[in-house]
């Protein structure tokens, strides 16, 4: 069985899931981060065609059902039992340098994943307008300067990990982070505040884009969600 026949056969599975069935709403990604456990998945903010052609119905399907279901799953398993349990997913977020590498892996899996659903929308790609694209200016000089900085930090990202606008002592910046890692944790060399991410592990994309990353990075600006981004930016 090659690489996309067997995406296709995990979409065949994600598909009979309970938890894939469409929903209208999100959660917001901030309030998550108070959350103990069991942590759960918030319903996916819009149907799983809704991003297409940039982001595939079949992709977000086993996006959603499958990787980021099992980072909940997975997380409430390693909690259990431990010091942790008791813990919000911030505390665990924070101080995940001290925690055992299925925790870490796994809260930042779950906040990561709850994250980038909600900065994108359909047909959503217009631009940043207003505080969002002045601090853009301000930062990078033009929005195709910052496209140009931060689509460079999610393709020279080497192996898996995410690409990231952070803001931090009220300025912006643009940096990656490995596998499940994120700009809040402790252990991380880029720090700030989360305004945008974008996944570049390979099951992000590989079923429509293959090994094309840049291809699938290009397409992510069609569905960002700027009216997201501007409340995380107030957040910061």
């Amino acid at each position: 069985m090659n690489r996309t026949d067997f995406l296709r056969t995990l979409a065949g599975g994600a598909l009979t899931a309970g938890a894939l069935a469409n929903h209208t709403f999100a959660g917001n990604s901030g309030t998550i981060l108070v959350e103990t456990a069991p942590f759960k998945q918030n319903p996916l903010p819009y149907d799983f065609a809704a991003l297409e052609p940039s982001i595939d119905k079949m992709t977000m399907e086993i996006h959603y059902g499958k990787h980021h279901a099992a980072y909940v799953k997975n997380l409430n398993d390693a909690v259990k039992g431990t010091e942790f349990e008791k813990k919000s997913l911030e505390e665990i977020i924070k101080s995940a340098g001290k925690a055992p590498a299925a925790i870490r892996n796994n809260g930042g899996g779950h906040w990561n994943h709850t994250f980038f659903w909600e900065v994108m929308g359909p047909k959503k790609g217009n631009g940043p307008t207003g505080a969002v694209s002045d601090a853009i200016n301000a930062q990078f000089g033009s929005l195709d300067k910052f496209k140009e900085e931060f689509g460079k930090a999610a393709t020279t990202r080497f192996g898996s990990g995410w690409a990231w606008l952070v803001a931090k002592g009220g300025k912006l910046s643009v940096g990656s982070t490995p596998n499940q890692d994120n700009p809040l944790m402790d252990v991380s060399e880029l720090k700030g505040t989360p305004i945008l991410g974008l996944d570049v592990w390979e099951h992000a994309y590989y079923l429509h884009y293959q090994n094309k990353r840049p291809d699938y990075i290009k397409a992510f600006w069609d569905v960002v969600n700027w009216e997201k981004v501007a409340k995380n930016m107030k957040k910061a």
